[in-house]
């Protein structure tokens, strides 16, 4: 229903040209059919069922609005200068709910998302208030400016923006904060096929292609990410044998391909790290020193505190822990980010500093925001003799 309620919230927003109010109405259709469909049964068409149910909210909702205009003219018309007739109103309300011709492709490519405000607030490392603050801003500057939910004509001025989302979907789906079941392969699942969608609207595009590879490469070792208790299998510990090696070969082809267009980008480089990943037939075959030169090359196209201490890991398994410690000690502004905490908590336990490995393992616990990534740390913990 979820999945669902995404794809009828696209429709409508590019529809009416409203999101907040499609949210809303949309919010609404899901309450009714909690309601409803517990008595009634699941209707054949789920997701038919709630457009028609939101489609009728928002209708119902602009005409009330229509209707508190009307009474506003009549009683104050000086407070509504220039005064409308009935039939521009009507006119009015008409435009919001008409479609352009011109736009093309899926909706979600206009709307893309369905994700809640914490699991967006995790991926950006940004409180929710704070997120949902940016949210309301910008659902507000949409309304007011008329900015149309529709593929712009030149795609190319907004690829940066629909691939970051695209992307965002696809880690909630792979590592899901918002959902007890871990990985959301649903979710990984349909990021890929908008990704595919994206590339079929800009076929010469590196970065479109970049990112799809690595997704691919991402959904193929899927299966081996969680135990029989569904629980996190670390990389280096994965039964190789359940990869996919279909869809890494395939994720191959669709990076030599973006890689043969010479035009470098973040998630090319970024496919290339999980190429260097998928390709190694044994954990002990993974090439580190090219991997931590793909991230010194990643801090050079896209910098950012992550892409460093995912280095310094990289740097770490390369050339020791010692120097992977003294890269993470240069990393700023992720105290409050748990994946900084577990990374320096394993590379002081291979210093053989188990004290301080166990105070960083209880800090990333603290923070860590998926049960599967605290009962990972709880065990790391134990293993060290604490609690």
């Amino acid at each position: 229903m979820r999945e669902d309620g995404g794809r009828v919230l696209a429709l409508l927003a590019t529809r009416f040209g409203d999101v907040d109010l499609a949210d809303d109405a949309v919010q609404d259709a899901l309450v009714q059919a909690v309601e409803s469909w517990q008595a009634d049964g699941i209707p054949n068409n789920p997701a038919g069922w709630l457009y028609r149910v939101a489609h009728n909210r928002m209708i119902d909702r602009l005409r009330r609005e229509a209707s508190a205009g009307r009474r506003l003219r009549r009683a104050a018309p000086e407070l509504l200068m220039p005064p409308e007739t009935e039939d521009e109103e009507e006119a009015a309300v008409s435009n919001r709910m008409g479609i352009d011709d011109r736009e093309v492709g899926d909706e979600q490519l206009r709307l893309v998302g369905g994700l809640t405000t914490p699991e967006i607030a995790a991926a950006f490392l940004v409180p929710e208030a704070t997120l949902a603050q940016r949210i309301v801003r910008a659902k507000r500057k949409i309304r007011d400016a008329g900015i149309p939910l529709r593929i712009p004509e030149s795609l190319d001025d907004r690829v940066d923006a629909l691939l970051t989302v695209l992307y965002l979907i696809f880690n909630e789906g792979y590592l899901s904060h918002g959902s007890p079941t871990t990985i959301r392969v649903d979710l990984a699942d349909e990021a890929i096929r908008l990704t595919v969608r994206a590339r079929a609207l800009l076929p010469d595009s590196a970065e479109v292609e970049g990112l799809l590879a690595l997704e691919v490469y991402h959904r193929a070792r899927v299966d081996a990410r969680l135990d029989g208790a569904g629980d996190l299998v670390l990389l280096a510990d994965q039964d190789r044998g359940r990869w996919d090696l279909a869809a890494i070969r395939q994720a191959n082809g669709i990076l030599a391909t973006a890689l043969a267009r010479n035009v470098p980008g973040p998630y090319q480089v970024q496919a290339l790290i999980a190429s260097l990943h998928a390709n190694a037939p044994t954990a002990s075959d993974t090439d580190w020193s090219a991997i931590a030169g793909a991230y010194a090359r990643l801090e050079q196209l896209d910098p950012s505190p992550v892409v460093t201490l995912n280095r310094a890991v990289a740097v770490a398994m390369a050339d020791g822990p010692r120097a992977g410690l003294a890269l993470l000690d240069e990393v700023r502004g992720l105290d409050s980010y748990h994946l900084l905490h577990s990374a320096r908590a394993e590379l002081l336990l291979r210093a053989d500093d188990r004290s301080a490995a166990r105070a960083a393992f209880r800090r990333a616990r603290e923070l860590a925001p998926s049960p599967a990534e605290q009962r990972h740390l709880d065990r790391r913990i134990a293993a060290l003799g604490g609690t």
